[in-house]
């Protein structure tokens, strides 16, 4: 009986065996993602006929019809005095975007001193990308470079006045170097601020609350537009008497105030969600309410609410596009302000200048995206790093 019982024990492994093709690669994929299921399988159907329908057209227009170099509108004109050119040409005219490249970047920055803001943009760079590489040692130096030493560097070489450099008034910055400023401070200032607002809000203090509760509500309940109008506006006259504000400042002080409201409910959003036991936890270690803050509550919420958090730096760095209602010229500003240079004016000069306008807004906005997909992987607890 026993050798009849080891019969059926098996003595080897079994060698192994190849996953059928179907269920991985390519084919895999496809079916995971675009046709798991009869709606999958019709949405991606009607999403291939619209690109099929679209798409050919487009790409026509964008780059086989289109026009890349040229003095004035003349090589973009679609339509001359005798009727349709002999060509039919009808494309793009990126030479419009060539010719105002310059502009589009720097607004009116004089040219000879534009290698600060080069010089700027390079430093930018330098510092961010070691900083977001979570490998690279040295990130207490990198980070103190980056937010200390940098923004002041950065000033005193775009504004001047300083160390044998030209005065530049911020009136002649323009395009995406406004673009870049006001949102990268606006950025760096409301995490904090957001941090501090949504802590307030959550406080034991009544007076504390209060005033968070009315910030937040207040701000929230307004559009942007009329902040950026209070700022620019009705700042000055809460002012003593001669004193004044540069209009960039202000612009940046709105800014800063909308997206610190914003991102307090963010962040108060991330503070619920963290069991009480954390709370509890840290109070019986004996940690403080600003150390158990520090080292064991904000380090989760912030991760619970990564996406919350970039998708709020994403809207603010579209949300600069504003500050041409007060009289700013952004990137979309300055290239709307173009539209108006009759050298330049045809039928297809502002299509090829907003699809410009929007695919720089999207590098960075997609830019954005991916880095904290990226990051929420890596700080997944149940990720495999």
């Amino acid at each position: 009986m026993q050798e009849h019982d080891l019969s059926y024990v098996r003595m080897e492994m079994i060698n192994a065996q190849t996953a059928p093709e179907r269920d991985r690669g390519v084919v895999r994929w496809l079916r995971t993602n675009l046709f798991a299921t009869p709606i999958d399988t019709v949405l991606t159907l009607l999403a291939i006929l619209l690109l099929a329908y679209t798409l050919p057209n487009f790409l026509r227009w964008a780059f086989v019809d289109s026009v890349w170099t040229g003095a004035n509108r003349e090589v973009c004109a679609t339509v001359s005095q005798g009727g349709i050119q002999p060509d039919g040409w009808s494309g793009a005219c990126w030479a419009f975007v060539n010719a105002k490249f310059a502009q589009f970047m720097y607004g009116r920055y004089p040219v000879f001193e534009r290698w600060r803001v080069d010089y700027t943009a390079i430093a930018f760079v330098v510092l961010l990308v070691p900083l977001l590489i979570p490998r690279i040692p040295f990130k207490a130096i990198n980070a103190a470079l980056f937010f200390l030493v940098f923004p002041i560097a950065a000033y005193f070489l775009l504004v001047g006045g300083h160390f044998g450099l030209r005065y530049v008034p911020t009136s002649l910055w323009g395009g995406l170097l406004v673009t870049m400023v006001l949102s990268f401070v606006a950025i760096v200032i409301s995490l904090p601020m957001g941090i501090l607002l949504a802590l307030g809000r959550r406080s034991k203090l009544p007076v504390i609350k209060m005033i968070s509760v009315i910030i937040i509500e207040t701000v929230r309940g307004v559009p942007l537009v009329s902040v950026l109008f209070m700022a620019s506006v009705m700042l000055p006259l809460f002012l003593p008497a001669g004193m004044t504000f540069d209009r960039f400042l202000r612009a940046l002080v709105g800014l800063s105030i909308f997206a610190s409201a914003y991102m307090a409910e963010v962040v108060r959003g991330g503070l619920q969600a963290i069991p009480k036991g954390q709370y509890e936890g840290a109070s019986s270690l004996g940690l403080g309410y600003w150390q158990s803050m520090r080292l064991i509550v904000l380090p989760q919420a912030l991760k619970l609410v990564i996406p919350g958090i970039v998708n709020t730096f994403i809207g603010l760095f579209k949300d600069t596009s504003l500050v041409y209602i007060i009289g700013m010229f952004d990137l979309l500003g300055i290239v709307r302000q173009n539209f108006a240079d009759a050298s330049w004016a045809s039928p297809q000069t502002p299509m090829s200048g907003l699809i410009f306008a929007g695919f720089v807004f999207w590098m960075f906005c997609f830019g954005m995206s991916r880095y904290s997909i990226f990051m929420e992987r890596r700080l997944d607890t149940g990720h495999k790093k």
